[in-house]
């Protein structure tokens, strides 16, 4: 199956960084300040307007406070057609 980073897989991962994000408290320019990025990155990475980079992601996780495990795990269920 191919992949793009428009597939629904992402839609699920996307979701689930905002949530962790608004979680955290960081508005997505506080996480985005954090990060060293400027706030649209993060806001098109969210919105399902930018490619996620692994390493991006990562980073993102470790901003918010978030295990970077657990949202692939997202995408893991996702492929696996779990809910």
């Amino acid at each position: 199956m191919k992949t793009s980073p428009y597939s629904p897989h992402y839609d699920r991962l996307r979701a689930w960084m905002k949530q962790k994000r608004e979680d955290s408290g960081l508005s997505l320019r506080a996480a985005s300040i954090k990060m060293g990025r400027h706030h649209s990155v993060l806001g098109k990475m969210e919105q399902d307007r930018r490619k996620i980079e692994i390493l991006e992601f990562i980073q993102y996780c470790h901003v918010i406070g978030a295990d970077p495990q657990e949202g692939l795990e997202v995408m893991i269920q996702s492929l696996s057609g779990e809910s």
